[in-house]
């Protein structure tokens, strides 16, 4: 792999990481906590790495919260 191709995954992988933060961030706004939120890791092992978020496993209780959260969000924007 050369160097354009290195910077160009490396810049895949920050772009991943900063939604993963941002997802997180917002989750905490509306008191949500998805334990096992991050990046997955056989998708960085691809070669190019095409990286993807991993959600996780989370209690029903955290999954009813996630889903009350997005539900008032669609509320508020008169869906």
């Amino acid at each position: 792999m050369g160097i354009a191709e290195r910077m160009a995954s490396a810049e895949r992988i920050r772009e991943a990481e900063q939604a993963c933060d941002e997802l997180r961030a917002a989750l905490t706004e509306v008191g949500v906590t998805l334990p096992s939120l991050g990046l997955d890791c056989v998708s960085l092992a691809a070669d190019p790495p095409y990286p993807l978020v991993e959600l996780g496993r989370c209690a029903p209780g955290t999954a009813r919260q996630l889903a009350e959260a997005l539900s008032a969000g669609v509320r508020a924007e008169g869906r």
